[in-house]
């Protein structure tokens, strides 16, 4: 199973040329791993598309044209070399990341012989995926803009860079946890978040299962943010969490 570590987004997005999203394309037949980084690149601003054989791999290509690809070696139809080939005979400069088993030596050796730039092996950290991705993003001529550093969701604000929260006028204190959860709320509002989906960023995806801390410090967020005021963090139920501003929810029953 693939570890990660829970990651902040940079506070320096990478963007193509033309100042629109990286577009990456994320092949694997996990579902559950190209799920998993799919989210955790979405979190970063890009544009991720994912595809599970090599069939749809190539023409996933074909139809976004990727800036940065993150391919596994192991594929049910043809393997990570076979795609790179085909990819490459259409779009011979889009960096590519090969993700490949800890005891592989071979595919590795193979992938970067073959033309690919870079690989990671499984398990392998979401933080480490991201800053090799953004390096090979780099090199090949991406552009980085300055974020705004502060969040602002209806009345809740939040600045990234002096871990400031404000709702309305008042300051909130929060712990380091508590500011990590809220961050990734705040990233994604009006989306309902899965416990799996806030344990891998906030905690660690193989944190054994224990949904439990994040009802745990869902309700610490709520005392502090919450607590007093229209609620803004909203349980639905079965599914996940979902922040949303006040004066645009319903009462909770």
């Amino acid at each position: 199973m693939t570890s990660a570590t829970g990651t902040t987004a940079s506070s320096e997005t990478l963007t193509r040329p033309d100042g629109s999203p990286v577009r990456v394309l994320v092949v694997d037949d996990e579902q559950m791993l190209a799920d998993l980084l799919a989210s955790a690149l979405r979190y970063e601003g890009w544009e991720v598309t994912t595809a599970g054989t090599g069939v749809a791999a190539v023409r996933a290509a074909q139809e976004i044209e990727p800036d940065v690809i993150v391919l596994d070696i192991m594929l049910p139809d043809f393997d990570g070399l076979e795609v790179m080939r085909r990819i490459h005979g259409r779009q011979s400069n889009v960096p590519i990341l090969f993700l490949t088993a800890k005891d592989a030596v071979e595919d590795r050796v193979a992938g970067l012989t073959a033309g690919g730039d870079d690989y990671v092996t499984k398990p392998f950290s979401l933080e480490e995926v991201v800053a090799r991705l953004r390096a090979l993003l780099r090199r090949s001529g991406a552009s980085a803009e300055q974020q705004d550093e502060l969040l602002e969701v209806g009345d809740l604000r939040m600045n990234e860079d002096s871990h400031e929260v404000w709702r309305g006028e008042e300051e909130i204190n929060l712990t380091a946890t508590e500011f990590e959860l809220l961050r990734f709320l705040m990233r994604n509002p009006r989306r309902v978040l899965s416990k799996p989906q806030i344990l891998d960023r906030v905690w660690n995806y193989d944190f054994g299962g224990q949904a439990n801390i994040v009802e745990l410090y869902i309700s610490y967020l709520r005392r502090k943010i919450d607590k007093g005021r229209d609620p803004m963090i909203h349980t639905m139920r079965g599914v996940g969490y979902v922040l949303k501003p006040a004066d645009s929810s319903k009462p909770q029953s």
